[in-house]
């Protein structure tokens, strides 16, 4: 799968995961109804929210992106469905183009540490998943157990 299409389809699963949160919060506070609608669809938001994360910080590495690149990406998943706008223009202005990056070249940028280690991350797919899902997994179970961000009540 190359980054371009990685990146569409978190970016797409990130804005469904607003939309079942933004029904189950309708379903909660102006309907009244459940809050069964919050509790998954926030799960689920928050899960996909942190993978989102995860996906543009290692895109980002991999592509190159200026760090300023990086943290507006990162943003965009705060804002309900501005992944899809961030990902067309990403894409329109050719910062998803390419492929993985394997082996290092001659750019002295190889040589970084961050760059290593998205390299031999990419080269081992497998691991890649299971790490970044370990990973996500680790601050999803963190965040769950601090509790909401805002207060109940």
């Amino acid at each position: 799968m190359s980054p371009r299409r990685l990146f569409r389809l978190i970016a797409i699963a990130e804005a469904i995961t607003w939309t079942l949160l933004i029904i189950g919060m309708i379903l909660k506070y102006v309907t009244k109804t459940t809050d069964l609608g919050v509790s998954i669809g926030g799960a689920l938001h928050g899960f996909v929210f942190l993978v989102y994360g995860a996906t543009v910080l290692l895109i980002g590495i991999n592509q190159r992106w200026p760090v300023g690149t990086i943290l507006v990406g990162l943003v965009s998943a705060v804002v309900p469905y501005a992944t899809i706008p961030f990902d067309l223009w990403a894409d329109r202005t050719g910062r998803l183009d390419g492929t993985w990056r394997r082996e290092a070249g001659a750019d002295p940028r190889d040589q970084r540490v961050l760059d290593r280690l998205t390299r031999w991350l990419v080269r081992h797919p497998i691991l890649l998943v299971v790490a970044g899902g370990l990973v996500v997994a680790a601050v999803f179970t963190a965040l769950l157990v601090v509790g909401p961000p805002v207060p109940k009540g």
